[in-house]
């Protein structure tokens, strides 16, 4: 039966593929009793199951792709340890003969029990490795259920459609190592990590489709609209023609926007504008120089820290930074410090609260845990004899952090110095303008920082006072709030002031539909992801600022919603 899914489409283009679901042990396990002449093969089959898990834990131990997190190696012997433990591998099969249960039944509750224990655990570390406990009781509740993590036979590795209840940044991260044409899930925000991630990635994406994860079946055929948040499942033979006509249109804009790669970024009068790119790891490098991107305007530092089980020590931090500073060859490299927090946690440290997007996150975890932050500073400070680094500070809202932060950059540095080690004496400082409180003190902290990087994701979030996370509120997300256009132009306006430079780097930058509007701020600095650097090179390049300046200061005196859609339309024409 065909039948289509509306969602919020959180990267473009149009993928048509096979459904590749993953399993989560949280959602329902199935139970049902078995005559005691299906026992033993019950039993056998839990046994195949298991033999398989262990299998593919193996394969990715001895298949570890270049570039990933040097605990990668670790966390997988962890769950091959857990595998192999008594609790999840022997106990069950006792459950299935006496019970007389089926297997998934009969490990989900072995699983219940093993994570009561580790509730009771004092230590930190040790209580916080149920997660992966319930990781590896996945991978075994697949291998039962049918979910092969094969290539599914109706296509190949790029045909692959990844379906989910959810996904973390972290997972996000483990998946960029494979190859999904893209990737769909039932809850989720549009500005969401894990959002950002995807479309880093390049590929079609959707969130907040609800029951996507119940609804679709292994392996059926799906088409997925990124730009329009709709999934087909099993379309007709009509409709799948109509989308690989879209799907081949598609391909040849994208083709067409790769003959601008080398085309200086000018307005039609002549103004130049910087374009650089978010990166999430070292080796995300080569799609920014695929790009013809500028620099990087953002390294996000904190994927250094995901999918391991301890903190990156300060060489492997300076290798990864140096790397970086070395393979952009000159350009400028701007380093986020930690922005933990909120959907990105460390494994064994989640210091989150009621509400981590509120509580302990980027530099006030920075400024709580100050060995960590020394840790990073040095590491930062190391590399930057080997580019052009500067340092980049999220979530600042008051001046004392900054002082705070100041006060623990000068103290690496006069470490760095007695040691002898060579690093940027005259290393640029720029903090992130993303709480309306920074925003609305933007001229103090514009007086004491090198650059300011507007980050319009969290400054969406704070001031409409909406949680990026939750589909349940996405549709008040509105980069075209006027408060939001206010406390922008404001920012751009004040480092304009100051003689400093000033850069938008949240999800807004990438958007093509929105860099006249910037523009017309005054706004000659984007960054984004390297996905979209030509499209919004192509705005630039078709751009009168002259014409758009009035237009876009026209929107800034405009509270009407329909107004200001309507006055963007003509910005754009």
């Amino acid at each position: 039966m065909s039948f289509a899914m509306h969602g919020v489409g959180v990267s473009g283009g149009i993928a048509i593929g096979y459904a590749h679901l993953v399993s989560h042990a949280v959602l329902e396990v199935p139970l049902y009793a078995l005559p005691k002449t299906q026992i033993a093969g019950e039993v056998a089959r839990f046994e195949a199951a298991i033999e398989s898990t262990r299998t593919e834990l193996e394969a990715l131990r001895a298949n570890i792709p270049a570039g990933s997190p040097a605990e990668f190696g670790a966390f997988l012997d962890l769950h091959l340890l857990i595998l192999g433990d008594h609790t999840l591998s022997k106990a069950p099969i006792d459950l299935i003969k006496n019970q007389r249960i089926n297997a998934e039944w009969a490990l989900k509750q072995q699983m219940d029990a093993l994570l009561t224990q580790f509730e009771q655990i004092e230590d930190d570390y040790l209580r916080e490795r149920k997660a992966d406990v319930v990781q590896v009781v996945e991978r075994v509740l697949k291998a039962l259920l049918g979910h092969s993590g094969h290539v599914p036979a109706g296509g190949s590795e790029q045909t692959r459609i990844l379906v989910a209840h959810d996904l973390s940044p972290a997972d996000m991260m483990l998946f960029k190592q494979q190859r999904f044409a893209a990737f769909i899930t039932d809850v989720g925000g549009a500005t969401s990590h894990t959002a950002i991630v995807a479309r880093s990635l390049n590929m079609p994406s959707i969130v907040a489709l609800h029951h996507a994860r119940q609804l679709i079946r292994e392996n059926e055929l799906l088409i997925v609209d990124g730009q329009q948040g709709v999934v087909i499942v099993n379309p007709d033979k009509h409709i799948l023609s109509e989308y690989k006509l879209r799907q081949g249109q598609w391909e040849i804009e994208k083709q067409k926007l790769k003959r601008l790669k080398t085309t200086a970024a000018t307005t039609l009068d002549g103004t130049a504008v910087e374009l650089h790119a978010n990166i999430e790891l070292p080796q995300d490098v080569p799609q920014v120089r695929e790009a013809g991107a500028a620099g990087v305007g953002l390294f996000r530092s904190e994927f250094l820290f995901l999918n391991r089980d301890d903190l990156p020590d300060e060489e492997e931090q300076f290798a990864a930074y140096r790397k970086v500073a070395e393979d952009m060859k000159g350009m400028p490299v701007t380093v986020r410090t930690l922005d933990l927090g909120a959907d990105k946690q460390l494994r064994f440290a989640d210091r989150s609260g009621d509400n981590p997007a509120l509580g302990l996150r980027a530099i006030r975890l920075c400024l709580a845990e100050p060995q960590m932050f020394h840790t990073q500073l040095r590491a930062i400070l190391r590399a930057s004899h080997y580019g052009r680094i500067k340092i980049l500070v999220p979530m600042l809202s008051s001046l004392s952090e900054l002082r705070q932060t100041l006060h623990l950059i000068g103290h690496a540095k006069q470490e760095l110095a007695q040691e002898g080690v060579p690093f940027d004496t005259a290393i640029q400082l720029g903090g992130m303008i993303e709480i309306p409180a920074a925003a609305l003190a933007v001229q103090t902290f514009a007086k004491n920082l090198d650059f300011l990087s507007i980050g319009t994701n969290d400054l969406i979030q704070y001031t409409l006072a909406i949680d990026r996370t939750d589909d349940t509120v996405a549709h008040l997300y509105d980069p075209l709030h006027p408060a939001v256009l206010q406390l922008i132009a404001m920012t751009i306006a004040a480092a304009d002031k100051a003689g400093i430079p000033v850069s938008v780097c949240g999800e807004m930058a990438g958007d093509a539909a929105l860099s006249r509007l910037l523009l017309g701020f005054g706004l000659r600095q984007f960054s984004m992801h390297p996905a979209h650097l030509l499209a919004v090179k192509q705005q630039v390049l078709k751009s009168d600022l002259p014409r758009i300046t009035g237009i876009a200061q026209k929107m800034l005196k405009t509270q009407e919603p329909e107004k200001l859609h309507q006055l963007l339309a003509r910005l754009n024409e």
